[in-house]
């Protein structure tokens, strides 16, 4: 047999595997949600019947997350992060947008309602990287302190300093922020719970592979 210390110097891959960690565990019994409206089916697909989020259980500062998402025709969801308050998430918390690019035809650049864009903030750098509804999708946001770093099917497409954040109505570039996120990004902590949001009207979405790592 080969010690675990000679394993991982043949294999520093597996050292690699170890610091990650599944979100939830394999029957949701861990996560905050309302079950009636969320599941997981037998691949370890996560779906909601309702627009509702999923939380962890936990707060969680400076972390990788990975995960793996599937739209729907005109899907409108995210992944919410440094969250402290899940009743009223909205304005004390950090969301990363998901959705459907291709359910306008008529929208050819990206926004801060784009897909990958940290919503209301900061546009992604690279426009409809998402793939099609019904292809999966990866995902990696790194959280360290103030600065925020999304990558979309392999390429980094956000890299945001929330200290320069320093106003309620406008981003730095002087466009304006909606008025229902009126907490300044430099303001907000940056520790919370990490949450998905559900169903948006009629259009679905799917989660699976959702890990974390701690920095």
């Amino acid at each position: 047999m080969i010690c675990s210390v000679c394993m991982y110097a043949l294999f520093p891959e597996m050292m690699i595997s170890q610091n990650w960690s599944p979100l939830f565990s394999a029957d949701l019994s861990n996560a905050d949600c309302d079950r009636s409206v969320w599941s997981i089916d037998q691949n370890g697909v996560i779906s909601a019947t309702a627009d509702q989020a999923i939380w962890s259980s936990k707060m969680y500062e400076n972390f990788e997350l990975e995960l793996e998402f599937k739209n729907d025709k005109c899907t409108n969801s995210g992944v919410v992060i440094y969250c402290t308050d899940k009743n009223d998430w909205i304005p004390n918390a950090v969301e990363i947008q998901i959705a459907d690019d291709y359910c306008n035809p008529s929208t050819t650049t990206a926004s801060t309602g784009s897909c990958g864009a940290v919503y209301g903030h900061l546009a992604p750098s690279t426009f409809q990287l998402v793939k099609k509804p019904g292809e999966w999708n990866k995902m990696k946001i790194t959280a360290k302190g103030k600065n925020i770093q999304v990558e979309l099917n392999g390429k980094k497409i956000i890299n945001m300093d929330m200290s320069l954040w320093t106003s309620g109505k406008t981003n730095p570039d002087g466009s304006e922020i909606p008025s229902w996120l009126p907490k300044p990004y430099a303001e907000l902590p940056t520790k919370g719970y990490i949450g998905f949001q559900g169903k948006h009207g009629q259009a679905l979405i799917w989660f699976r592979n959702i890990k974390i790592k701690a920095l």
